[in-house]
């Protein structure tokens, strides 16, 4: 079984998607483990998106990140990365295949609605920036 972490970003829930999105997962196979509302301030944004610092879009994806409450979760399952990042699609909506998150409900490259690890490795050092151990609940 693997682990995921995945983010309904503060536009999925402006859009009141918090619910879809955990459908979909679900739907596909995904357990919820782990869920909560946050809303990280800015150096806690700036903290997660590291790996982006001095990127052209950094302090805007962060600005974005820190405006609204976020909803984190943690998913297992087989092969957890590769099928919750099918379902979110390309992080550009309009490159993403129809009937994705990003392609059905994004705004634009940035306001996508959802973030989902890329790696293992990611996924490990995401999940553990948002959960300690007693916050998850292998099923």
């Amino acid at each position: 079984m693997e682990r995921t972490l995945s983010i309904v970003k503060p536009d999925g829930v402006s859009k009141k998607l918090i619910g879809e999105v955990i459908k979909r997962f679900e739907s596909h196979g995904l357990r919820v483990i782990g869920l909560k509302m946050i809303w990280m301030n800015k150096k806690e944004a700036e903290g997660f998106y590291a790996v982006h610092r001095g990127k052209s879009f950094y302090e805007s994806l962060t600005n974005f990140m820190s405006s609204g409450p976020s909803v984190v979760m943690v998913l297992e399952g087989e092969n957890a990365i590769s099928k919750t990042r099918e379902l979110m699609g390309a992080t550009d909506p309009k490159k993403a295949e129809e009937g994705t998150l990003r392609r059905q409900y994004a705004s634009n490259i940035e306001q996508n609605i959802v973030h989902g690890s890329d790696a293992p490795e990611t996924a490990a050092s995401e999940i553990s920036y948002f959960f300690n151990a007693l916050e998850i609940f292998p099923l």
